[in-house]
């Protein structure tokens, strides 16, 4: 019998998501609050296509690239799932730095911590990134689907920020939904990602709702709109390592 993934195994959600699953509820801004935190693992795990695949695939990346006695920061660190499953394949000697603007996922992402088999201090930051990120000596940046929830405006300066906190050859690790800018092709990839939606138990209603939600939050770019971006900031090599559809993994390297 196949020994159950490292990725998976920080997935084991408590709770289902029922977020957006009562018919006519009021519909605001999405935001990663307390009732979304508890349901968060649920929710990613039947909301983002291959995700536990991006996980395995940004974590061998990381492998490859983090140095020791160096820093790993991961932006948008949600619950930790990304940092706990680095912890068992990056040198010991790495610290380990996750940042999110909610505190709500951040104390979830703590009682994760505390209950794992790790010996690595991790530290957890509430940072607005809209406000500004300060690091340094990092050989690694993990991105999961956060560049996508920072105002536009703000994105260069970001990207700015993270290119600025890398030591040379160090590399950041981005995966965002996109846009594409052929509307045939975006509806179809759209309709698609419904489709894996609903074969994962969401309800049409609950579909719509968050579709509602994310409208105003979510601004995803075109897949050249994030290569030009990170190439105009400085990164020397940057390339695609994972597709499917409408989601997309990109490693760039200083």
């Amino acid at each position: 019998m196949m020994a159950e993934s490292p990725v998976r195994l920080q997935l084991r959600a408590e709770r289902r998501d029922e977020v957006f699953a009562q018919q006519d509820q009021p519909i605001g801004d999405f935001t990663f609050n307390a009732k979304v935190a508890d349901v968060f693992d649920d929710m990613v795990s039947r909301s983002v296509p291959y995700y536990e695949e991006m996980q395995r695939m940004v974590c061998e990346l990381a492998q490859d690239y983090a140095k020791p006695k160096t820093n790993l920061y991961d932006i948008g660190c949600s619950t930790a799932t990304t940092l706990l499953t680095l912890d068992r394949v990056i040198d010991p000697t790495v610290n380990f730095i996750g940042v999110d603007n909610a505190p709500d996922m951040l104390e979830k992402a703590a009682q994760k911590i505390q209950h794992a088999d790790t010996q690595r201090p991790m530290d957890l930051k509430v940072v607005d990134l809209h406000q500004g990120l300060y690091m340094e000596n990092a050989s690694v940046v993990t991105m999961l689907l956060t560049l996508q929830f920072i105002r536009p405006l703000f994105r260069e300066r970001v990207m700015r920020m993270i290119f600025s906190g890398l030591n040379d050859q160090g590399c950041l690790l981005l995966v965002e939904k996109l846009t594409s800018e052929d509307t045939a092709f975006n509806r179809l990839f759209i309709q698609h990602y419904y489709d894996f939606k609903r074969r994962n138990g969401y309800s049409e209603i609950e579909i719509s709702q968050k579709r509602e939600a994310l409208e105003n939050v979510l601004i995803p770019y075109r897949l050249e709109e994030n290569m030009q971006l990170l190439k105009e900031v400085g990164f020397r090599s940057v390339e695609v390592f994972f597709r499917w559809y409408n989601f997309c993994g990109i490693v760039a390297v200083k």
